[in-house]
């Protein structure tokens, strides 16, 4: 069951650490093609914005990298599980607001992540 856990959380951390460089270095040219129902122009507005947006993403990935250097196996699942909660929440948020997308990307995989460590703690 660890090893899964382990690799939920790595998808988690690897697709925010995309999410990251997405919306830091790519918002003008990857944006319009992924959010296609946004106008064109929002773009270079909103890249500010986006940035901003993107270094949060980076937090994520960082506490959930976080949690594998961390030895003692309750205090690694309490903070995996803090940092899944974030990323389900985020992702929630985001499917209400921008595409539901986000919910299958960014939702799904993080409470399968707390799925796992709740399974494997009972």
């Amino acid at each position: 069951m660890t090893i899964a856990i382990n690799i939920v959380i790595g998808l988690v951390a690897f697709i925010h650490i995309y999410i990251l460089w997405f919306e830091m270095f790519a918002w003008e040219s990857r944006g319009p093609k992924i959010f296609r129902s946004f106008e064109k122009d929002l773009f270079p507005k909103t890249k500010t914005m986006a940035a901003n947006q993107g270094l949060y993403n980076g937090f994520l990935a960082a506490g959930l990298i976080w949690s594998f250097l961390i030895a003692d196996p309750v205090w690694k699942y309490n903070v995996a599980l803090f940092f899944l909660g974030c990323v389900a929440v985020a992702g929630i948020y985001g499917a209400m607001t921008a595409s539901k997308k986000i919910l299958y990307v960014q939702t799904v995989p993080a409470l399968i992540g707390i799925a796992l460590i709740v399974a494997s703690t009972y």
